[in-house]
């Protein structure tokens, strides 16, 4: 199995980062075979905070049958974030995820990239909730979007979570989409995410 991590510019770090540490734990610990690989608009990519990652390919490089899974980290409007999350690329790769009906997870306020590209429309959603609710209510104005004021949301093949705080157990989730929820719920427990 391949995780596509779409890392579009002023993505966050933490976001990003559970992706490859949860699923890595699967790999080595519950021996699954997942892998994760790391795309952007650029080979370096850089985050909301000014750290650079080198991705392991460009969009442009993508073929959607490669991969079992999309998941996107959050990112920063505020240091360009939205150029590339409402890119036409990016719209139809998201697109071409979820003709496929494979999952699609997403953290914070990348679940307007989802929005944008028209796949949430009749599906319940959430965003980044705090400041008053204004990001859920922009969310809202998207046709057909149902937001919902829940920490993580799962509708069908579509992942939404409303804060950094959120992003590992999105992962966990998307973890469980691709195997099974024993072993989502073994990882958690080995992680220190679970006590039972």
């Amino acid at each position: 199995m391949k995780v596509l991590l779409l890392c579009l510019t002023a993505f966050e770090t933490m976001e990003f980062s559970v992706f490859i540490d949860i699923m890595g734990w699967a790999r080595d610990e519950a021996n699954k075979d997942i892998q994760v690989e790391t795309c952007g608009f650029k080979k370096t990519v850089l985050s909301t905070f000014g750290v650079s990652i080198v991705m392991d390919k460009t969009i442009d490089e993508i073929f959607v049958d490669d991969y079992d899974a999309l998941a996107i980290p959050g990112g920063f409007q505020e240091y360009g974030f939205r150029d590339e999350a409402f890119h036409e690329k990016t719209t139809k790769l998201i697109c071409d995820f979820n003709s496929q009906e494979k999952p699609i997870a997403t953290v914070c306020v990348a679940a307007f990239a989802i929005a944008r590209s028209g796949i949430l429309k009749g599906k319940k959603a959430t965003t980044y909730h705090l400041l008053d609710g204004a990001r859920q209510k922009e969310l809202a104005s998207y046709e057909g979007v149902t937001v919902v004021n829940e920490p993580v949301v799962t509708d069908g093949n579509i992942i939404t979570s409303y804060c950094p705080q959120t992003a590992p157990e999105v992962a966990f989730r998307l973890l469980e989409m691709l195997t099974d929820k024993q072993t989502a719920d073994f990882i958690r427990i080995i992680m220190g995410y679970s006590s039972r």
